[in-house]
Formats: C-alpha cells, structure tokens, sequence
C-alpha cells in the first residue's frame, strides 16, 4: 500500500543552505534568516517559507518509506504536452511536474499540490521515498521575500483502492482543483489556423463561417468561429506580403481583415460566435519602453504598466463583440523556452523580473487573473494555449493540452493530440475543459486517419475545433464531419483510454459508454521526426515551403 506525506518531512533542504530542524513537533526547519514551516490543515500540509534578507531559490522536502515503493509513475507537463506523457517505472532523475500518480495492482495514489500554489512545483520518485521541489524564485534568481511570509504549496495526498488508474488520476484532480470555471456547455467551433497558417483574411474567414453554420445547421449549442495568428498588423508588410516570422502586436487589424468590430458582427449574423487569438505578452508599440521587456524579449508581467497593456487589449477585444479569447505564447515569452527545453526546472539561471518580490509563480499566477478579470464583463471565454495548467486552473475555462497538431503531417497529430488528450484527460471538466487542438483537414492527410482523430474528439467530451481547407471534402465526408460537430455539441463523459498503460499513444478507448479501438498507423508506420516537436521556427520554415509550394 501507497504511504500519505501529510506530516513532517524527513529532510528539508533551503538552497543555498542545508536547514536544521528546530521543532520536529512545529515543523520549523530553519537556514540564517530563511525559515520553512509545515503544519497540517485540512488533510492538506502547508508549507510556508519567510527570509528576511537572504534571496532564497529552492526548497527539497523529502519523506522516506517505511518499506521499499513499486509500481508505474505518471507525471504531468509544465506547460502543453509535446508527445512525452506516459506511465513510465519508477525513474529516480525523473522531474514530474505539478503532481505524481503511482499504481501498484489495484491500488493507485496521488501525490501533488493544490493548484494555483506559490512556487512552481516538482516531485522526484523513487524505492526509498519522495522528494518535492519548490522553485520559489524570481525568474532566474532569488527571490526577495523582504520578510513576507509565501504559502509556497499545499500538499495533498491520496491513495485509491478497487478503481482504475483514471478513475484514481480523476478523483486525484478534483482533490488538487476545487474551483474550476468551466463553460456552461460543450465549446467547439472551427479555426483556420491548419490550413491558411496566417494566411487569412476577413473574407476568408466569413466563408469559413458560413460553412460552419452549414454543418451545424439546427444545433441549439452554437459555435464559435475562432480567428487565429493572421489578423493584426505585423503579419503582414505594407506591400501585402505575409510576414512569416514575427506574430507579435501590435494588437490592431492589418488591412485584411480591417474593422474588427464590424467582423465580430458579421461573424454572429451567421449564426456563429466570434473568437479572436491574441498574444498578449508580444508587443512592438513605439510606445513601450525597453525597460518593460523581460531578457527574451516578451513582456514583464510584473511590471504594472504591462499588466495595464493587457487588460487594456482584452478590453478592447471585448468591446469589438468577441466572445472566446484565445491568449498565446505567454510561457514561452516570460521563458525564453518550451516546455522540452524545461526537463528539470522551468527558468534558466541569471535573469529575473522587474519585481523582485514575487516569486514566477505568483507573477504568473497574476498575470492570468489580469486577463480572466478584464474578459469578465463581456462574458468572454478564456482559451490558454502554451500556458501552465496548475497556475491557470480556476482562472480559465479551457486549456490547450498540447503542442500544436497539423493539417500537413499527420505524425504531429498522434504524437501531438492524441498523446495529450489521454494523459491529461483525468484534467478535463475539473481544471478546466480540455481542448487537444484541431482536426486540420487538408489534401495533405486521408480522410481515413482525420476521420478517427474527429471520432474520438467528437465523443470525448473535449472541445473539438476544425479547420476545413475549403473544397478538400466530399459530400459524404461533409455529412460525416457535420455528424462529429452535432456529437460533439452535445455535454458527454469523459473519453478513458483504455490501454494508456501500455503504450503513449492508446488506440482503445472507452466513447461515452462504448469500447472502441483506433488505427493510428500509416501503412509505413510513423516516420520518425516528422513529428516535429516545440522548435517552433524549424517547423515554420517547413509549413511554409509547403504553403508556397501549391
């Protein structure tokens, strides 16, 4: 049987120091003016950690086993997953991020933290006890705390006996997350993105929506048409070229699309919801200072002004008549990196933000209040893409899983979609609802392979978005898509994959109620690299030598 860690620890490390404990009873362990306190409230152990003076970076607290651990490990990501979610044995130097699930014949246990925490958090397994780090620093360096007391985590722990593996990885979540906002109904709807990449236009998009209130004719759940990267000013030069490598702000349209509020309109007059993408922390305004900019080049979200910059945006977002705000990059560009750039720790050494005070977690934790609140008033739906789950759960509706899927290469869509939408399914409905990217339906991938990937969206209970380049579907595979989207409309329990303990890419899965099994496979197998991973200029250059070719 699994061991709870709701008590002292056993040993406490405070980098740089190695801590004493004074108080086994208060569980006090102390280094110069750095202090670290346990106490236990709630089934939950609270740690809170105090300097005065000494910037402090990271905290170990490590628990022994009283007897020797077995079993399978699964670990989340700390951002989107990039194809590397498994149950995987026991491996020592293995960072799990957030949260661990362990399970052992029929038991099954849970070891993480509650969401929205003070630090970001970590867990190491392995025979002979648990280890959890907490990254409490500013950046790249130490945090000054300047006195303050942080609540830097709130452990919990739990172990579940005669249930599956995702039922325990379920009931473990809704113990992590007691305050999700969810949608009041199942969000779907189409977005371009996986057949324009950019390349897009108001017209472009009103026939898109047209088409979408075609296939959804008579559904009393409505979609949402969602406008990606393409439609503000510095996708595209004064000549009307497309610029392929920059998609920051500023956050006005480019002559494409023009009047952005007329279009929302437009878009609702069809019969479909308006969503918008937006990167809120890229930004070449004239007006912003270089002071306002973190060492990768995105904006500091600790720095008020910036924080004033984004509500302002979304604000204006809201005013326009969009209804689905989906904001993106923001890990990257406090970062400087994607999540399989961060195998043991998010933040690089040696940078740190404006404010100094506040820990990354906090500062991130804030900035994704920032936008929740300034959408609140026009009832705009929040989408997170490449952002942190842990941190964003009770502060939007919907999260995107996983790195980017694809209508050009089909490998990116398994290793991509469909290894997210299993992994981080016990998720869905209770941080938020799930949305494992699109169904990018392009001449470039049979109709057989998109056909599944749309079944087992459809009936997930997920969100399920398409991109349909036009012309590319027959009557019949229109009918059969219009099929998906009404399934999908509809409220449904949460999709199990069955087999997830065996393989990183399940083909069977229980479909609201029934078994049903997937033929991912290519007759070819999957080509390896093809899939391509987070290096996001390298898969560009590839989008568009493929785009420029036709």
């Amino acid at each position: 049987m699994f061991e709870t860690i709701i008590r002292n620890p056993d040993v406490v490390l405070i980098d740089p120091f190695t801590a004493k404990q004074d108080d086994i009873s208060n569980g006090t362990y102390r280094a110069n003016d750095v202090s670290v306190e346990t106490s236990v409230c709630d089934s939950t152990l609270r740690i809170s950690i105090t300097s005065s003076e000494t910037p402090v970076c990271k905290v170990r607290l490590r628990w022994h086993w009283t007897r020797k651990l077995h079993g399978q490990v699964l670990g989340d990501a700390w951002e989107r997953a990039y194809g590397d979610l498994e149950w995987k044995n026991i491996t020592p130097w293995q960072s799990l991020p957030w949260y661990a699930i362990l399970n052992h014949a029929d038991a099954t246990a849970g070891y993480g933290v509650m969401v929205r925490p003070g630090a970001i958090c970590s867990w190491q397994i392995d025979p002979e006890g648990i280890t959890l780090c907490l990254d409490v620093r500013n950046g790249g360096c130490g945090v000054h705390l300047n006195g303050r007391t942080l609540l830097a985590a709130q452990v919990v722990s739990e172990t579940y006996c005669g249930i599956s593996p995702f039922a325990a990885a379920q009931a473990f979540c809704k113990r992590m997350c007691t305050d999700p906002v969810l949608p009041s109904a199942p969000v779907f709807g189409s977005n371009n993105w996986y057949y324009a990449y950019g390349r897009s236009s108001a017209q472009n998009i009103l026939a898109d929506a047209d088409y979408l209130a075609k296939l959804t004719s008579g559904l009393a759940n409505r979609p949402y048409m969602v406008i990606d990267d393409g439609w503000q000013q510095g996708r595209y030069h004064a000549d009307g070229s497309y610029e392929d490598i920059y998609n920051g702000g500023p956050w006005a349209p480019n002559r494409q699309f023009g009047d952005m509020k007329k279009l929302a309109g437009q878009i609702s007059e069809k019969g479909v919801i308006p969503g918008i993408w937006v990167r809120l922390l890229q930004d070449d305004l004239s007006s912003i200072p270089d002071s306002w900019k973190l060492p990768g080049g995105g904006l500091d979200p600790s720095i008020p002004e910036v924080l004033a910059l984004v509500r302002q945006t979304v604000t204006q977002i809201g005013e326009w008549g969009y209804r689905l705000l989906k904001h993106d990059f923001s890990t990257f560009d406090i970062f400087g990196r994607w999540g399989t750039g961060m195998a043991y720790e998010m933040a690089e050494d040696g940078w740190h933000f404006a404010d100094q005070t506040r820990t990354t977690a906090e500062i991130v934790t804030d900035l994704y209040k920032t936008i929740f609140d300034a959408a609140k008033p026009y009832d705009m739906l929040i989408l997170g893409c490449n952002t942190i789950g842990h941190l964003g759960a009770g502060l939007m509706h919907l999260n995107r899983t996983g790195d980017d899927t694809s209508g050009l290469m089909w490998e990116r869509t398994l290793r991509l979609g469909v290894n997210s939408l299993a992994f981080r399914m016990p998720q869905h409905g209770i941080f938020y609802d799930t949305d494992a990217d699109c169904i990018g339906i392009t001449d470039n991938i049979d109709w057989q392979y998109n056909r599944q990937w749309g079944k087992l969206l459809s009936l997930s209970g997920t969100s399920m978005f398409v991109s349909v380049k036009p012309g590319s579907l027959s009557e019949q595979q229109e009918k059969e898509l219009a099929q998906m989207l009404h399934d999908n409309s509809e409220p449904r329990p949460a999709a199990e994959p069955l087999d997830w303990q065996e393989s990183g890419l399940p083909q069977e899965w229980l479909l609201d109620g029934s078994r049903v099994t997937f033929h991912w496979y290519e007759p070819g197998g999957l080509r390896v690299g093809c899939a391509g991973g987070p290096i996001w200029d390298k898969l560009w250059l590839e989008i568009s030598s493929i785009l420029d070719e036709k």
